[in-house]
């Protein structure tokens, strides 16, 4: 059997580990190994590479992806997916690995075209709907916890507000998780309407209690009040943040409303670069395992999800069916520390 495997969407800290252990399981199994370089473009353009021992040897505290990554859209190139199926001709199955969009375009090959492609859950924003967490998220956590740590003593020093931008296009996991673990004052999330108003009265009481600095954590794609939509969209219709991001905006607002003097810190892409933790690198395993299982057992069209402690499988329909978002719960558990 000959094995492709791509990566979409956004890289994250844990990809080589899954390529590793698919390529491990499969070639125990007798089967060959592909690489699909450039995500669903290297389907399209068959750009295709051998992954063998060489290819692989020393990937897996690699952050990144050795066989590159696009957001491309298949149905949204013309002939498109016509490439991709005949790509297929040249491959006995797919695996997968990214997100919504990655398995989303994986889910409906399946379902139209009957595509033997089993997937791999990939986002550091932990929003896929089917597994209790993905791969890159806990690097992402821990990268923000240490950063809001660090800032946590020079906001003391000067006195300052430090707003923290994080990643998180539609969900507050990171937001949530690494304010609840840094010790935030404020986490501010895209499930819930952002109150300038209540954000500074937070900080506001915070310093009338004699504490003259505090640590904001905002969510990329929290909307604030005001703020302009020029209705760009990606492949995937997904609306392009603005250049000047949510956490400069509200930085100047909380600076112009109280007074403090406020500094913005805008983490970027560092929260996807550099080695996996631990946690990520076990779980990218377990789920290149799964996946490379799934291939031999012909289960195509799922998805290998994290259930508890259990590594199972789930259709690529209903993990693509909607997005998993903070629930109210887990929000408390951060707001009752605010101010």
């Amino acid at each position: 059997m000959r094995i492709g495997v791509l990566t979409g969407g956004g890289d994250c800290p844990g990809l080589n580990a899954v390529i590793r252990a698919v390529a491990r399981r499969s070639w125990s199994r007798g089967h060959e190994v592909v690489g699909v370089r450039e995500g669903w473009r290297g389907m399209i353009e068959q750009l295709f590479q051998p992954l063998g021992p060489e290819q692989i040897s020393g990937i897996l505290p690699r952050g990144g992806t050795i066989i590159g990554t696009t957001r491309t859209n298949p149905y949204k190139v013309d002939g498109g997916v016509d490439a991709v199926r005949r790509s297929f001709e040249e491959l006995d199955a797919l695996v997968a690995i990214g997100g919504e969009d990655t398995l989303g375009v994986a889910a409906r090959l399946h379902r139209e075209h009957s595509v033997n492609v089993v997937g791999v859950p990939k986002t550091i924003d932990n929003d896929l709907a089917g597994t209790d967490y993905t791969f890159g998220f806990d690097t992402a956590v821990a990268i923000c916890t240490e950063a809001i740590d660090r800032l946590h003593t020079t906001a003391e020093s000067h006195n300052r507000v430090m707003v923290v931008e994080v990643m998180g296009r539609h969900t507050g996991w990171i937001a949530v998780m690494s304010g609840i673990a840094g010790g935030a004052d404020v986490i501010l999330i895209p499930e819930r309407p952002v109150d300038i108003d209540d954000v500074c009265s937070e900080i506001r009481r915070r310093h009338a209690r004699g504490k003259n600095f505090s640590i904001v954590v905002v969510s990329e794609g929290c909307e604030l009040p005001g703020a302009e939509d020029k209705g760009e969209v990606d492949q995937f219709g997904h609306r392009l943040l603005a250049k000047r991001g949510v956490g400069e905006r509200l930085g100047h607002e909380i600076e112009h409303a109280t007074g403090f003097e406020t500094r913005v810190t805008v983490l970027g892409h560092i929260q996807r670069g550099g080695s996996p933790t631990a946690r990520d690198r076990v779980l990218a395993t377990r789920f290149g395992l799964k996946a490379a299982d799934l291939v031999d057992e012909g289960k195509f069209g799922r998805m290998a999800a994290l259930e508890g402690d259990d590594v199972v499988d789930v259709s690529l329909d209903e993990a693509t069916a909607e997005l998993k978002t903070v629930p109210d719960e887990w929000y408390e558990v951060g707001r009752a520390f605010f101010g």
